[in-house]
């Protein structure tokens, strides 16, 4: 294995967060390797979205690195203190991530294929006819190839969120952050977006997920990650988390979600 295949794509190390008075990272370290699947699980309020903010740098930290593809990301050293990045440099940094949120986040006047073409042109500085094959070929991949021209208010919630989908992943991005991306779907609609999840971890992305779909937690990931009171309460493989929880904590919150 090279060197570049065994180094994780992304590590975090020691990271801690504070909104105010309020610490809700505690020193959290995590390791995610190329072509890994990692889902974070764990109560609300546990830390798992805010972790994922910090790792596409819209929040900032106080403690401790995250490192991506080998770069130390969002801050650096000046006269031996830590200082923020500059913001084209943040830009610059977070354009190695695509995130997926909760709310699609959709321009309304724009077709799914100006939304997904709008970052290729304004930040891969892509040229028009070139933006537009590849909008199309990922609208496509992700089963919209017959609602190019439509804008989001023609479109399903589940469409909308593949489209966010493939906005993201148009980009190219070295990791894919993922943040609850059904929790604001029908029940019926929740299928269509984790198939589409499926079919991208199956072609060999990187993704660090935040879910409450225990099922789908189960079947996509290579690791699951438990978060509980801002730290990393337990991690391993789906078959020993849901199988074999370690603490009674962890048994408790599976039992709670249904599992």
């Amino acid at each position: 294995m090279s060197d570049a295949a065994a180094r994780p794509l992304l590590e975090i190390r020691g990271l801690k967060k504070s909104f105010g008075d309020v610490e809700v990272l505690k020193g959290v370290d995590l390791a995610v390797r190329p072509s890994e699947v990692v889902t974070i699980i764990g109560s609300s309020g546990s830390g798992k979205t805010t972790l994922l903010r910090c790792v596409n740098l819209l929040e900032e930290f106080q403690g401790g690195a995250i490192v991506l593809d080998g770069e130390t990301i969002g801050y650096g050293e000046a006269g031996g203190r830590r200082r923020r990045l500059r913001d084209a440099e943040l830009s610059r940094q977070r354009a190695m991530t695509g995130m997926v949120f909760q709310s699609f986040n959709l321009f309304p006047h724009l077709s799914a294929l100006g939304n997904v073409m709008l970052g290729l042109r304004k930040v891969r500085r892509m040229a028009k006819d070139e933006a537009r094959t590849l909008a199309a070929d990922w609208l496509n991949r992700v089963g919209l190839g017959n609602r190019l021209d439509n804008v989001p208010s023609q479109l399903s919630g589940g469409q909308q969120q593949r489209v966010a989908i493939a906005r993201a992943l148009a980009m190219n991005p070295k990791l894919v952050l993922l943040d609850e991306i059904t929790s604001a779907l029908d029940p019926e609609l929740v299928q269509e977006v984790l198939s589409v999840i499926r079919r991208i971890a199956a072609d060999g992305a990187t993704l660090l997920i935040v879910t409450h779909e225990m099922r789908f937690a189960r079947e996509v990931s290579d690791r699951i990650v438990f978060m509980e009171k801002g730290r990393i309460a337990e991690e391993g493989p789906p078959s020993e988390i849901f199988g074999a929880a370690r603490s009674a904590r962890l048994a408790e919150f599976l039992r709670n979600s249904g599992h």
